[in-house]
């Protein structure tokens, strides 16, 4: 599984609007993609937005790239203040989103169950001990 992350800055107040036209515009058009699985919008103060889309492959992420993200961009334009910053990960890992490495595939994902000693969260101090140890 891949993740495609677009960050960019909003012009000032755009939010409310740019989050209806991706739900109402982008949201439908991207479930139609071959190997959309799903999406995230993010905000922070300041007017910075991210989206984080989830694709079964690389080339399927790459493919909207190519195709159909120049759409998107047409019709978000008015509302950005920038160029947006595009980068695609590997997804290594996902409590959203269960699947298997191997595979790829997220439909054949099963989480082995953790041993009876990590069934408990830790009490902080340990746990910094512990993390300063893989460090």
């Amino acid at each position: 599984m891949f993740a495609r992350k677009v960050a960019v800055l909003l012009q000032p107040n755009a939010l409310p609007l740019f989050t209806r036209l991706m739900e109402a515009k982008i949201l439908p058009w991207l479930r139609q993609q071959p190997g959309f699985l799903d999406w995230i919008i993010l905000a922070a103060p300041g007017g910075e937005v991210a989206t984080i889309s989830f694709w079964d492959q690389e080339s399927n992420a790459q493919a909207f790239n190519g195709s159909g993200y120049p759409e998107v961009l047409q019709v978000l334009e008015e509302l950005l203040d920038g160029v947006p910053y595009v980068k695609t990960f590997e997804v290594v890992s996902s409590t959203l989103h269960p699947f298997a490495a191997e595979s790829g595939n997220p439909a054949e994902a099963e989480a082995p169950p953790l041993p009876s000693s990590q069934t408990r969260v830790p009490h902080f101090s340990r746990l910094s001990r512990e993390v300063g140890t893989l460090l």
